[in-house]
């Protein structure tokens, strides 16, 4: 029996989310100037309230904006690695560093999965000893420039259970010989702690904390 422990990154193990603060990390680091579209941001926002555009389009969107149409991945690397160190240094549970470093000497395989941009998740994923990255993935072209467009589907809600699912097929894992602990704050995961063997709402949001406590699984505070 293979064991994992599946986690979602912001909220979960970060205090706060991760990808609008990586924008502006990016935007200070490199391109200042890039303030002067604030003003558009928005109306991105106000697109996705009024169902106008997907949540996928909103965060294409603010990347344009905040850290460009085409920047070199290996140009931005150095200013990756600086958040990931900013994310560990200010923004993370100390329990739930503690619960990740238990599950693996458990004998678990880490899995890192969020909707975040897996442009700065692997950094943040090393800092933790995760073994392996679900995330939202970025198209990169062969000259390394990082487009604003996601390849497939935002990492989130069901398709991140899809993607958890591609990647036991990837690992030829059949679901019956994998043992699965997942862990996230948010109900837009309820696909994922369902499809669990055992569920964690860790510092759940008010909808999954009441949901958690419907389907019996444990509730931990790590505030």
């Amino acid at each position: 029996m293979t064991k994992l422990a599946i986690y979602d990154m912001d909220r979960t193990i970060t205090v706060r989310g991760t990808y609008t603060p990586f924008l502006f990390h990016m935007l200070f680091a490199r391109a200042p100037w890039r303030l002067v579209f604030l003003p558009l941001l928005p109306f991105g926002f106000i697109g996705y309230g009024l169902k106008l555009i997907s949540r996928k389009s909103l965060k294409t969107y603010n990347q344009r904006l905040l850290l460009g149409s085409k920047p070199n991945v290996a140009q931005l690397q150095p200013h990756i690695e600086s958040y990931a160190d900013k994310v560990m240094q200010g923004n993370s549970y100390a329990k739930a560093i503690a619960r990740v470093e238990a599950d693996r000497n458990e004998g678990r395989k880490l899995v890192l999965a969020t909707a975040s941009y897996e442009l700065y998740v692997n950094a943040i994923a090393a800092r933790l000893g995760f073994d392996e990255v679900i995330g939202t993935r970025l198209k990169i072209d062969e000259q390394g420039q990082v487009l604003p467009e996601i390849i497939g589907e935002n990492c989130y809600d069901e398709a991140k259970l899809n993607r958890i699912k591609a990647f036991l097929d990837e690992q030829g894992l059949t679901r019956d010989k994998v043992h699965i602990r997942a862990y996230s704050d948010h109900v837009s995961d309820a696909p994922m702690l369902e499809y669990a063997d055992e569920a964690v709402a860790t510092t759940p949001s008010a909808p999954l904390r009441l949901l958690a406590k419907k389907r019996g699984w444990t509730i931990v505070d790590w505030g």
